[in-house]
């Protein structure tokens, strides 16, 4: 691996919050690709950001969004 690569940007949106899966809410990369990112290749950085996309796509819709869609006062029964 080619220490300090810098191609591919970090997906990191700075809201970190790990569930308890040790997955970040906020840019879904595992405890383990956020730490390896700074080390990683691009060959692998392209690899945790596919991990990264199938987990977003199997969350449902982010309580994040209910915000933007007028229903954050919502009451959920």
């Amino acid at each position: 691996m080619a220490a300090n690569s810098e191609s591919i940007d970090s997906p990191c949106v700075r809201n970190c919050c790990l569930n308890t899966d040790d997955i970040c809410l906020g840019c879904f990369r595992s405890l383990y690709e956020i730490i390896n990112w700074a080390q990683a290749d691009d060959t692998l950085r392209r690899e945790y950001l596919n991990n990264a996309d199938k987990r977003r796509s199997r969350q449902k819709r982010p309580m994040a969004l209910a915000t933007y869609s007028g229903r954050a006062n919502e009451t959920i029964t």
